[in-house]
């Protein structure tokens, strides 16, 4: 079990690492009172959920108990061989623009002002920041730069553990999925419809594959088109994703979107990628299935 103390100053990008570790596939609480440490250990090594990987959140909003931290921490060390103490910090003139920026209080300048509590809580943190595996200072790192340093640090697999894909057929008749990233229609290539004893199959029986892929125009247009899926994919991973709606299109969404939308799947699948595939409207109604003109 790996268990990662997540721990550092107000605003310097705990709520911002949470949402990295969740997407590593990490269990997270935030804002743990220390005093619960303990119980939480207990609780951890008796799970029969099998959890792997755990991220707690523990910082000055604790209050007067986030002093007594580090004894309180010894339970999670003696659970668990893998345990991490994660510290993020910045400096002053980051945070205090942070403060400023989204108009938040700081925890400990209810009395004075927000450079005085960044202050106060330096000097509350110092002996958990010496003690940390890891120390992260986030005054010049974007969101995805703090992220990409997180999977460095605490990912072994980028690509099973924090991005995943979603391959959507779709008939325009219906609608564009409204989440999708990339939408491709394939409108143009020879439809199945038109040929009377494919009319009332899907793109998943063979007949009506085997018609769509035998046209040159078919097989250029899916040539060209995973080339840019192993292009694009791996951006999309370092600009910061964890999740990537692809939509390909046809008319009705019974023939030909599903028969690309399976080839999609397989060559993403063979890139080693985490994908899921969804025929959204393939088994249409029978309400939709008589309005139609042409799929």
């Amino acid at each position: 079990m790996r268990i990662v103390v997540v721990t550092g100053l107000s605003g310097a990008g705990k709520s911002e690492a949470v949402r990295s570790f969740e997407d590593m596939g990490y269990f997270c609480i935030d804002n743990l009172p220390p005093e619960l440490v303990r119980k939480a250990a207990e609780l951890f090594s008796q799970s029969d959920r099998k959890l792997n990987r755990i991220a707690l959140v523990i910082d000055v909003r604790s209050g007067e108990s986030f002093s007594e931290v580090l004894t309180d921490l010894e339970d999670l060390r003696r659970i668990s061989p893998d345990f991490r103490i994660l510290f993020l910090e910045a400096s002053d003139e980051a945070l205090l623009r942070r403060f400023k920026e989204t108009r938040r209080r700081h925890p400990l300048g209810s009395e004075g002002g927000i450079l005085e509590g960044i202050h106060r809580e330096r000097q509350i943190l110092a002996a958990i920041k010496a003690a940390s595996h890891h120390v992260i200072d986030t005054s010049s790192l974007s969101a995805r730069e703090l992220r990409n340093k997180l999977i460095e640090l605490f990912s072994e697999n980028v690509k099973s553990d924090t991005f995943s894909i979603t391959v959507v057929s779709f008939g325009f008749k219906y609608g564009i999925p409204l989440d999708a990233d990339l939408v491709f229609d394939c409108r143009f290539l020879p439809n199945p419809y038109w040929v009377e004893s494919l009319r009332p199959l899907t793109g998943e029986d063979a007949d009506v594959r085997n018609y769509v892929i035998k046209w040159p125009v078919t097989q250029e247009f899916m040539e060209r088109l995973l080339g840019l899926l192993d292009f694009l994919v791996p951006n999309y991973i370092e600009e910061g994703r964890s999740h990537l709606i692809i939509g390909i299109g046809c008319t009705g969404g019974r023939h030909r979107s599903v028969v690309l939308a399976e080839d999609i799947v397989k060559f993403l699948q063979q890139q080693g990628y985490s994908v899921r595939l969804e025929h959204r409207d393939m088994s249409a109604s029978s309400a939709r299935a008589a309005d139609e003109e042409a799929d």
